[in-house]
């Protein structure tokens, strides 16, 4: 069993009660090819990463003293292991969710899990992770080009795992690193673990420096309108005093020449350092000649073609987060590795190190070798991949062809991708097919015809395929990619009417949860008493806080934190309840199936010194769950055969939240007729 806490629990309930009640064994995705995207990322966190932050310590001082550590709905109710087992659980959920949807909400969710699973805490980064959303969502559209990359985060995240799981040659590269670095060797499930910590915290927060490159590109668009070359003549941004950012304090600086033997005044300099100790002598440049780029960059755009880069700001920002909110003395030279990988990614290694399109192929130097920086090339590799079903924002990235969806296969230690585009846009790509045929007839002279990415994909040249292998040396890891079409599927994304200058989420979670509060409690209270709960309690109410524009969609309603001509609503009616609440009632159900819960009452009937609730978490059973595999129709009997009681509690507590959010937020909900 991958889930070893849970099997020991079911062990321990069977030797009690004689009944093997459960836990039971959490599914693994299985369906379709077992090495695609989907299948491998979940089936790395499901088996590999067995064990994931255990304290054995703590096991022993429970079996000991008969006390539990863990928290489920409250303190005290299950061993500490069973928690970090299915804080895992709820890993593997919300990116099993994240990737049948692709949507910003589900990509949050699994912010939500990293940041509480590793840094233990979203409430400390939330600013961290949200801002890069509500930067994008509001005023990307001002720029000339841009597309998502809160979401697309998380798919690089996906990729990642995927290749880590089906890849023994990055597996074994990945191994050799981090053990000749610590000097220890480390299990299967150790390296994987330690692979999710870093890769996640590389990966997930390789793009969160872009709000400082929107406002730059603002103002080059502005320009750019009027067709002026980019940046000749024109005024332009530049960021100065980022001390607050870079600089080290004597703790710091401290904790870092424990690390290195040698002493750092900025984050700056320990960027420099540890990326020429890797690099460096492969690459023929020096510390000081690293350290002047990365001062530059945010300083004097003008040396770098009026191009601001986000990577240097994403490590800048991630550096200040850690230092912030970690103990120092935890952090390691690992977390330099992620942060010198999120550095490099974007344009310093290829532009300023490798030169991999200089004019005289002479001065190109050889793409990144995975042995050199593992993080740092898996990141590289995945980001160009990452390339489908991404929000376009800017003006010309709306009309341009981009793919919409994508299929891997990970199999044989390789990368097989089929990159699919609009089917209405096949008048766009007949029209290039054929500007191309006559550019190939006519003898190939001058530059070959384009088609934004398709073109890269589809033409003899694969520019897309070939650019990505100047950048890194994929001799462990063949690429074969190729373009087709389908038709276009926006069902997963669940758009409704229902929006917000920001996404609300946390705060609607919030508001649920402390709905028995009454009006005079602080946000602040509210928020001490959701942060209490259990990962799997937290993102369960969050899940319910998420559903919530569906189910204002199916009664004609919507929220905004606009003043709108609609009519407003304070509560809920009957009817409405009658058509949203089984709605609600079949998230739960099936959130609790997918969760390993199963339909008892054992809980009930026998006798706990901690209570039947805290019985019913370590068993993982409950009267209100359902088994087998039920349709939407067995739910909704389920629901109508409920007692009154029970029912409310699938819709009364919207009602009560209605309050809080006007609070809160700001948000009101209006109705809208249908003509």
């Amino acid at each position: 069993m991958a889930y070893t806490a849970l099997a020991k629990m079911r062990q321990n309930n069977l030797n009690k009660f004689g009944v093997d009640i459960g836990p039971k064994e959490p599914d693994l995705y299985t369906l379709g090819n077992a090495d695609s995207l989907k299948c491998a990322s979940l089936r790395f966190i499901h088996r590999a990463c067995e064990g994931l932050k255990f304290d054995n310590s703590i096991e022993a001082e429970e079996d000991a003293s008969g006390i539990l550590k863990g928290t489920s709905l409250k303190p005290g109710q299950i061993p500490y292991n069973m928690q970090m087992d299915i804080n895992r659980l709820c890993l593997e959920r919300c990116l099993e969710q994240f990737i049948d949807s692709g949507s910003a909400e589900d990509a949050y969710l699994v912010y939500y899990c990293y940041l509480e699973i590793f840094l233990g805490h979203y409430g400390k980064s939330k600013k961290m992770v949200e801002l890069l959303s509500e930067y994008e969502s509001n005023g990307s559209s001002l720029l000339m080009k841009h597309r998502d990359h809160y979401s697309h985060s998380v798919y690089v995240f996906a990729l990642g795992l995927a290749v880590y799981e089906t890849n023994e040659h990055y597996r074994a590269s990945f191994r050799k690193y981090c053990e000749a670095k610590s000097g220890r060797e480390y299990s299967d499930c150790g390296l994987a673990n330690l692979f999710l910590e870093f890769w996640g915290m590389t990966s997930l927060f390789h793009d969160i420096g872009y709000p400082f490159e929107l406002p730059f590109e603002q103002v080059m668009s502005y320009f750019e309108v009027n067709k002026q070359k980019r940046g000749v003549n024109t005024p332009y941004i530049a960021y100065h005093a980022l001390d607050t950012l870079t600089s080290m304090g004597e703790e710091e600086t401290a904790r870092f020449e424990s690390l290195y033997g040698r002493k750092f005044t900025s984050a700056s300099e320990l960027f420099a350092y540890d990326i020429t100790s890797k690099i460096g002598k492969v690459y023929d440049f020096t510390e000081e000649y690293l350290l002047n780029i990365i001062l530059a960059k945010p300083c004097y755009p003008e040396k770098f073609d009026y191009y601001m880069d986000h990577a240097v700001f994403s490590a800048y920002r991630l550096y200040r987060e850690l230092v912030s909110t970690m103990d120092l003395s935890g952090i390691t030279t690992m977390h330099v590795d992620a942060l010198t990988a999120i550095i490099l990614h974007n344009s310093m290694f290829k532009h300023r190190i490798a030169f991999y399109k200089a004019e005289n192929v002479e001065d190109r130097k050889a793409p990144l070798n995975v042995d050199l920086h593992p993080l740092a090339w898996l990141l590289m590799l995945c980001d160009e991949l990452q390339c489908w079903d991404r929000t376009a924002y800017g003006r010309n990235s709306r009309t341009e062809l981009h793919p919409m969806g994508a299929e891997f296969d990970f199999s044989n230690n390789a990368v097989s991708a089929v990159y699919y585009y609009d089917e209405n846009e096949q008048e766009k790509i007949d029209a290039f097919e054929q500007k191309y045929k006559a550019w190939e007839d006519a003898g190939e002279n001058g530059k070959p015809p384009r088609l934004k990415a398709y073109s890269d994909m589809a033409e003899k040249e694969q520019r897309f395929k070939a650019d990505i292998e100047l950048i890194i040396d994929t001799s462990i890891i063949p690429l074969s990619v190729k373009p087709d079409t389908r038709p276009v599927d926006r069902k997963s994304k669940h758009i409704f009417l229902s929006n917000s200058n920001f996404m609300h989420l946390y705060d609607f979670a919030v508001s649920l949860h402390g709905r028995d509060q009454g009006p005079d409690v602080s946000i602040e209270v509210l928020e001490e008493q959701f942060e209490a709960l259990s990962l799997e309690y937290q993102l369960s109410t969050i899940n319910r806080a998420k559903n919530f524009s569906k189910y204002l969609d199916a009664i004609n309603c919507f929220y905004t934190d606009k003043i709108v001509d609609y009519d407003m609503i304070t509560a809920f009616t009957e009817e409405q309840a009658a058509v949203f609440a089984p709605m609600e009632h079949e998230r739960w159900i099936r959130e609790h199936q997918s969760m390993g819960w199963t339909y008892g009452t054992l809980y009930e009937e026998v006798e706990s010194p901690l209570g039947s609730k805290a019985l019913r978490e370590q068993m993982r059973c409950h009267k209100l769950a359902m088994d087998g595999d039920i349709t939407s129709e067995d739910i909704y009997q389920h629901y109508l055969e409920l007692s009154e009681e029970d029912q409310g509690k699938d819709w009364k507590p919207f009602n009560v939240m209605l309050t809080l959010l006007k609070k809160f937020d700001g948000l009101r909900i209006y109705f809208y007729s249908l003509k």
